[in-house]
This record gives C-alpha cells, sequence and structure tokens, in this order.
C-alpha cells in the first residue's frame, strides 16, 4: 500500500502500524484501560463495611446493659462475635484477628444510669484500617444516642404530654441527606477519580513502550531518517493522533460502561464528557510523548511511570483535601493533567456539573496542552538533528 505524501498522515500511518504489530504496547494502551477499571471497581464494589466483627466484655450483666449489647448486634455495621469474660480474653481474640473491635460495658453501668450520672462505654477499635475504627464507631454511637433519648423521656413521663415527649426525643428534627454519594461508599468515592489516573497511567506506559521500541529499531533514535521526519509539529501531531483517538474509545468506555455495570454516580451529559475527554486526553498525550524522551529501553517507561501514580493520587486532592496539601506539593500537582482531571471528572460525572461550571479545570488543561506539545515539539526537534547528523556521517 502507498502511503500518503503529507507528512502527519504518514507519521500517523507509521504509528498505528506499529502499534498493531507490537504485542507489548498492545497490552498497555487496550488491555491496561479495559481490564484495570473493572479490578479496581470490583475489588471496592461492596461499598462499605458491613456485620464488622465485634467481641464484648459485659461486666455489669444486667438487663439494661444487655439490652444495650443487642440493640448494638442489631445495627447493619457492626455483629457481635464473642462474648468475653476478661479484656485479656479478648484483646487474645483481636491479636487473632477473629474480632476488629472490643465493646466494654463497665460494671457501675446500670447503677449509674438509674441515678442519673454520666456512664462511660469503652470502645477498643483495631486501626490498621480506619474503616474498622469507624464502623464500630456508628454502630455504637447511633444506639448509645438512642438509649440516651429513652432516658431522657423516661425522667419526663409523668408531667409531660405525648407531643412533648416527641419534643423530648428529637429536639431538632432532621432528615440525613448524602449528596452525590448516596451509599457513602468507597467505591463511588474512589472509582471516579482513580479512572482519570489509569487513563493518564496507560497512555504514558504506551507512549513510553513506543518510544522505547523506536530507540531500538534506529539504533537510539526515536525517528526513522527519513524525509517524512523532517517536521517536528508533524511528528507530534501524527503519533499523538493515535494514541489520542485509542485513549478517547477507552474514556468513553469508562464513562459510560464501568459507571454503568457498577452503579457508579453516573450525573454528567455525554457532550459534557466529549468536551472534558478532548483536553484532558490531549494534555496527557502531549505530556507523555514529552516524559517518554527520556526513555531509552522498552521497560524504562515502567519504572518511570508506574510509580507515580499513587502519589498522583494524593496530588489531585481528590482522596485527601487540597486545602491540607502544603504549597509546594500543591505546586507540583498543577503540573500533571490528572490533578485538573480526575477533579472536573468528579464534578462532572459524580455532581452534574456542566462544562462552564469546571471552566478552570478545562482552562488549565488547555495550558498544561499547549506547554507540553511545545515541550514535546522541542525534543523532536533535538532528535531530528540527532538523525540528520547520523545520516550525513553515514
Amino acid at each position: 500500500m502507498r502511503k500518503p505524501t503529507f507528512p502527519i498522515l504518514h507519521v500517523w500511518l507509521d504509528e498505528l502500524t506499529d502499534i498493531v504489530k507490537d504485542e507489548g504496547i498492545l497490552l498497555f494502551i487496550i488491555l491496561l484501560p479495559l481490564a484495570y477499571p473493572l479490578l479496581y471497581a470490583m475489588i471496592y464494589n461492596t461499598e462499605t463495611q458491613r456485620e464488622l466483627p465485634m467481641c464484648v466484655v459485659d461486666d455489669c450483666m444486667s438487663v439494661r446493659s444487655r439490652d444495650f449489647i443487642r440493640r448494638v448486634d442489631a445495627t447493619p455495621e457492626v455483629k457481635i462475635a464473642a462474648h468475653c469474660t476478661s479484656m485479656d480474653e479478648a484483646q487474645e481474640l483481636m491479636r487473632r484477628r477473629d474480632v476488629y473491635a472490643i465493646l466494654r460495658v463497665p460494671a457501675e453501668f446500670d447503677d449509674d444510669l438509674w441515678r442519673g450520672r454520666q456512664t462511660v462505654v469503652g470502645l477498643y477499635s483495631d486501626l490498621t484500617s480506619m474503616l474498622y475504627y469507624k464502623v464500630a464507631y456508628l454502630g455504637v454511637v447511633n444506639v448509645s444516642q438512642e438509649l440516651n433519648r429513652n432516658i431522657k423521656v423516661r425522667e419526663r413521663q409523668s408531667n409531660t404530654t405525648r407531643r412533648e415527649e416527641q419534643v423530648a426525643r428529637w429536639p431538632i428534627r432532621f432528615d440525613e441527606v448524602k449528596l452525590y454519594n448516596s451509599a457513602g461508599g468507597f467505591c463511588a468515592f474512589l472509582i471516579p477519580p482513580v479512572l482519570m489516573l489509569i487513563l493518564q497511567q496507560a497512555l504514558c506506559l504506551g507512549v513510553g513502550m513506543s518510544m522505547g521500541r523506536s530507540r531500538e529499531r534506529f539504533r537510539g533514535l526515536v525517528i526513522p531518517p527519513t524525509r517524512h521526519y523532517k517536521n517536528a509539529v508533524a511528528i507530534v501531531l501524527g503519533r499523538g493522533l493515535v494514541h489520542f483517538l485509542v485513549f478517547l474509545l477507552m474514556a468513553i468506555y469508562m464513562a459510560i460502561c464501568v459507571t454503568r455495570w457498577f452503579g457508579l454516580p453516573q450525573l454528567g451529559h455525554f457532550w459534557d464528557l466529549i468536551g472534558f475527554f478532548v483536553p484532558y486526553l490531549t494534555a496527557c498525550t502531549f505530556m507523555a510523548m514529552f516524559y517518554s524522551g527520556f526513555v531509552y529501553r522498552r521497560e524504562d517507561c515502567i519504572l518511570l511511570f508506574v510509580f507515580m501514580s499513587i502519589p498522583l493520587l494524593f496530588l489531585s486532592g481528590v482522596s485527601w483535601p487540597g486545602s491540607s496539601i502544603p504549597p509546594f506539593w500543591q505546586a507540583v500537582g498543577t503540573a500533571f493533567p490528572s490533578t485538573w482531571g480526575a477533579n472536573a471528572y468528579v464534578r462532572i460525572q459524580s455532581m452534574g456539573a456542566s462544562l462552564g461550571d469546571c471552566h478552570s479545570e478545562i482552562l488549565a488543561l488547555w495550558i498544561l496542552s499547549g506547554i507540553y506539545f511545545l515541550l514535546s515539539c522541542f525534543m523532536y526537534m533535538f532528535e531530528i538533528r540527532k538523525a540528520v547528523g547520523r545520516t550525513i556521517l553515514n
């Protein structure tokens, strides 16, 4: 087949041919973005911890303490897995990880309540995971608050009407409405920004492996010494267009299919998502092309890009509040498209924002696209000079 005479189309066809013929590159740009979102979503699809195993040390052994324990066991967060006679026995169960929390009811629990004194219930939790503490704390606190309301009503029962009892039980009536994450779960909170990091990481790995393959084929050069590879802009646009189109399909797959299959928030309009993906993938593509200039072997891209995923998740300000990140690291985060892309995607897909609502993130992505495009052009201009010099010497 005769190749097109336009340099951009020639470069585009060469890059596409090289990708199709290389199983390693296909693994990173096809299989990785297809499989990674499914893996992450399946791992965290349970959303919240339920029925956390807990043991109880009841030093009171009264009717009221047993009723308190039964109410705790009835909550969806906690399951009473064992009754112990001492704290030493309970601590041994926790050391063996048979339970993840200990509830201790003191011997004076019933007497304090009858005499109108404040009593203390001990809750000890395994903090190897913050979810254990959160679940155990919520279960016990909810039951304690309900018990407090019942005691207040009972104390005033002789001199109150039914309406006054209701007011005493609920002085301030409120309705809890969880915005944007109705289940309060980990999957709906974590997976959307992780999808954007997967796109960026897969792009960097795919472009980096392609760059390493070119250096191996052309003895250290990233471009062949032919007349079609004399224009840096044409090289950047031709090679970048291949990866951009492939990952645009992958981004639509993540935003539509993965989100729907696992019940993740899906409030964004399709064309708003497309309007966001265009600058985001453009910035990611040009960034990958620039940083891939430091890749000299195929496996170097794994060492260069894989370790960046976790730090970039924190720098995005999604998993950790951006206001609590030191200014230096905030400045570092602004250099990566994932910082802006993760926040914009969460606002569009999880909160129903429009492109106009995310104008600052979109503008930042276009600025990064321009910066990395210029850097990539300068890098390829340097490579063109190297190719020309080698041709002259030969």
